[in-house]
């Protein structure tokens, strides 16, 4: 689901950047409402939470591989809008430091994976939690709501990939960028997603929502907002991070994540491709620093457990800077209440 760079239009990634602006912009302004500075370093475990789970690549039929990412799962314990926040900061690390998703395609993966997925898994939850006023329909609004997040998403996504052909080509029909239309990009995407991810994902939400509630209430959204007892949820992440190797076991790339020395050989009906788009070979080019979760000198498993370390750790750092720099509201409304009782 991660769009690589050249893969869509500039105008495509330049609309669906300007459309993440002010939702991000809403997003920031509700975090600073909803969320208090004793509980902004939840977001940083949040952010590197679903940074870990994406590491976890699961194999599929047809030799390409799914993950599932947690969108969901932050929304019921952090809120939609942190939701946004946290994802929307795993993916530019994971763009810009590992090479996971393109620079100029920011946009369209923020779009799709940190704003559709969270909010529609978020209010399908909320629509069946409220016909289902007990704790069992919070677990089956979590997993019909984390099902349908993902699919909508892979949805919106395959609709932006497969438009591009229809949209950019040569003036004799050769796509310039994604050479797949939605005959192809449609079910390559949706039925490995209805059929593995989908429930994977339901699983892993429904599973991790009910440790943590269990481990660490003031957690939850809408719980109780108290900061504490995060310690067995970082636990949860260590465990993530020794066992991030499992995801070296599915050996294909995601459908629609090839690189441009790839895709002229990747085999569709029978047949490959053959070319590469030309917007491919003369786009945007960027080099990450660790491609591919990868150190240059260590072995497969050590880069892939060394970057899963890197990345956590600097998302939970980021995220407590950020809280050292907002001011306590409650501090402030006391000193207001103060100076107006003088």
């Amino acid at each position: 689901m991660h769009i690589p760079d050249n893969y869509l239009s500039p105008e495509t990634c330049a609309v669906m950047g300007a459309v993440m602006v002010p939702v991000l912009a809403v997003s920031v302004k509700k975090v600073k409402e909803e969320i208090s500075k004793a509980r902004m370093p939840q977001l940083g475990i949040g952010a590197a939470f679903v940074f870990l789970i994406m590491m976890f690549n699961i194999p599929v039929p047809g030799g390409t591989s799914v993950h599932v990412t947690g969108a969901v799962l932050l929304a019921a314990l952090l809120g939609p809008y942190s939701a946004v926040i946290c994802l929307t900061t795993a993916l530019l690390l994971q763009a810009l430091l590992f090479g996971d998703g393109g620079i100029l395609a920011l946009g369209a993966n923020t779009f799709n994976m940190a704003f559709v997925m969270p909010f529609v898994g978020y209010f399908v939850y909320k629509l069946i939690r409220g016909r289902m006023r007990s704790e069992k329909g919070a677990l089956v609004g979590l997993a019909i709501g984390s099902y349908v997040g993902l699919n909508v998403s892979v949805l919106f996504t395959s609709l932006e990939l497969g438009l591009q052909p229809l949209l950019f080509h040569t003036a004799a029909g050769q796509p310039l960028y994604c050479p797949y239309p939605l005959s192809i990009t449609l079910p390559a995407m949706l039925i490995p997603h209805l059929t593995v991810a989908g429930i994977a994902e339901a699983l892993f939400t429904v599973a991790v929502f009910s440790f943590i509630k269990r481990v660490s209430p003031g957690m939850v959204f809408e719980g109780e907002q108290e900061s504490r007892g995060t310690g067995p949820v970082m636990g949860l992440v260590v465990a993530l991070v020794c066992l991030s190797p499992l995801g070296l076991l599915a050996t294909g790339a995601a459908w629609g994540e090839w690189g441009a020395g790839e895709i002229s050989e990747v085999v569709t009906d029978g047949e490959a491709l053959g070319f590469v788009p030309l917007g491919m070979q003369e786009g945007f080019q960027f080099e990450a620093l660790l491609p591919d979760y990868s150190f240059s000198g260590l072995p497969e498993v050590a880069g892939y457990i060394l970057s899963a370390v890197i990345g956590a750790a600097l998302l939970v750092i980021v995220f407590r800077i950020v809280a050292s720099l907002v001011r306590d509201k409650s501090a402030k409304n006391g000193a207001h209440n103060a100076t107006q009782s003088e």
